[in-house]
């Protein structure tokens, strides 16, 4: 009974560290969720569970402190921005043609979760209308890329290309 309880404590702890791991680097870039949960042979709850976790993590951190970010920080490193960039206009034509669902919903495509949250924050949303909306495109997300992930590696090409 202590060797199997050795074992499964070891593997506990791997299960929690490749977790916390793939957790961390969601709250970067969404589809390391989907990418990394199937390389580490998690089940799509898994993948959505984590995915969803790291992005939402980024979502609260950024909805709340982003206005302290904003503030404290834009005073120090302030340089001379261009007013209009190709990225700033790309951002506010999206922004005027899909509002603030729109831009949740292709944060996970287009931008980080942390870029998502900043572009809503500086458009002045409200904090649990930004928190509603991210939460929903990170569901839909994590389930659309955890099926597709399994359906593309079935494919003898792209599976061959990956082993």
């Amino acid at each position: 009974m202590g060797l199997n309880f050795n074992l499964y404590f070891l593997y506990m702890i791997e299960y929690v560290l490749k977790f916390f791991a793939i957790y961390f680097l969601t709250l970067f870039k969404f589809i390391a969720g989907p990418v990394l949960g199937h390389a580490a042979g998690y089940a799509l709850f898994e993948i959505m569970l984590v995915t969803v976790l790291g992005m939402m993590s980024s979502v609260f951190l950024f909805t709340y402190l982003g206005e302290w970010v904003k503030r404290e920080w834009t005073i120090r490193i302030r340089k001379k921005k261009v007013l209009f960039s190709r990225k700033s206009r790309r951002l506010v034509k999206i922004w005027q043609k899909f509002g603030s669902a729109g831009v949740a919903f292709l944060t996970p495509i287009l931008l980080t979760p942390i870029g998502g949250t900043i572009v809503l924050t500086s458009f002045g949303v409200k904090k649990k209308v930004i928190i509603f909306y991210m939460f929903i495109s990170a569901l839909l997300w994590s389930f659309i890329f955890g099926l597709s992930i399994d359906k593309l590696l079935e494919i003898k090409f792209i599976g061959e290309l990956l082993k």
